[in-house]
């Protein structure tokens, strides 16, 4: 029994929350394209998005964010994982509803920080207390993320595959966005 895609399914959610790695895994279980909108971005730019950041500021970041996420909802249908503050703008927010569906990948403050934790590579969390510094980025996030079409339960015990199936189970629910076939 096989799966048909009929939309792009957009990954949103908190640094840690898995939307690269479960992203990577729905896309080889349905047999669709993997897309990464900070990965593009990086390679438009030959620059780490903390280097993009530093340099340019986060304004011009997110505008060439929100053109990279419409070029990639436009060209290819696939799985898409965006960067942690790409669902906050507005606009970003009607693109993705316009063109594809936002999935959230929920995941509680305590697991993201453990999974984060080891990482130099997110600029924003350079501060002098990361942990709290998470937490409140959660909080100020989770009214946009609520926004997401649809939204997976990340779970401590759970692995990439399990999340990945959960994924699967939620875009069932809607035939628009993906079919079953037998």
């Amino acid at each position: 029994m096989g799966h048909v895609l009929k939309k792009t399914v957009v990954l949103v959610g908190m640094m840690g929350s898995g939307k690269t790695a479960v992203g990577t895994a729905v896309s080889r279980l349905l047999k669709v394209p993997f897309l990464d909108s900070d990965a593009e971005i990086e390679a438009a730019a030959n620059m780490t998005i903390a280097e993009i950041f530093e340099r340019d500021g986060e304004p011009f970041f997110r505008d060439k964010e929100t053109q990279v996420i419409t070029r990639l909802l436009e060209q290819r249908r696939g799985i898409l994982s965006t960067g942690g503050g790409a669902f906050l703008t507005e606009r970003n927010r009607r693109i993705i509803a316009d063109k594809g569906v936002a999935v959230w990948l929920r995941a509680d403050p305590d697991l993201l920080w453990s999974r984060v934790r080891h990482k130099s590579t997110r600029p924003l969390l350079r501060t002098a207390n990361p942990r709290q510094t998470l937490r409140k980025l959660c909080v100020a996030r989770e009214p946009s993320y609520a926004e997401a079409d649809l939204v997976v339960d990340a779970r401590a015990n759970y692995s990439i595959e399990d999340m990945a199936n959960r994924v699967i189970e939620a875009l069932a629910t809607r035939p628009d966005v993906l079919e079953r076939q037998t």
